[in-house]
C-alpha cells in the first residue's frame, strides 16, 4: 500500500440495518483530516472514498457521515482475515483517495 495519511484506533461495532455490518467510528482528529480532504474527494450523500489498511489487509471503500463524524465499514472478508470481532479495538491506516484512482467525479485513470 502507498503511505497512509492518518492512523487511528477505534472499537468495532455492529450496526444493524437491512443487513448487519461492522463499523469503526473515526475519532475527532481523523475526522478533521477527512473534512479537509472532503471538498475534493466527496461524492454523493457525503461519502468519502478511502484506502484503508488493517493489519495485512488493504482495500478501498467509502466513509459515511454519521452523528457529525464518519464511520468506516469493515467488510466480512477483512474481519475474517484479521480475526476481528464486535468490540475489538482496531488499528487503522487510512488515506482519502479517489476510488480506483479516479477523481471524485469519476474521471481519470483506474488502477
Amino acid at each position: 500500500m502507498r503511505s497512509v495519511d492518518t492512523t487511528f484506533s477505534a472499537e468495532m461495532f455492529e450496526w444493524r440495518g437491512p443487513a448487519p455490518y461492522y463499523w469503526l467510528a473515526l475519532p475527532a482528529d481523523a475526522c478533521g483530516y477527512v473534512r479537509v480532504q472532503a471538498a475534493v474527494a466527496s461524492y454523493g450523500w457525503g461519502a468519502i472514498p478511502v484506502r484503508v489498511r488493517i493489519g495485512d489487509t488493504e482495500w478501498e471503500t467509502s466513509l459515511l457521515p454519521r452523528d457529525g463524524g464518519y464511520v468506516l465499514p469493515v467488510r466480512k472478508n477483512v474481519r475474517l482475515q484479521e480475526r476481528l470481532a464486535d468490540g475489538d479495538r482496531v488499528a487503522v491506516g487510512m488515506s482519502v483517495a479517489p476510488r480506483g484512482g479516479r477523481a471524485a467525479n469519476g474521471t481519470g485513470p483506474t488502477m
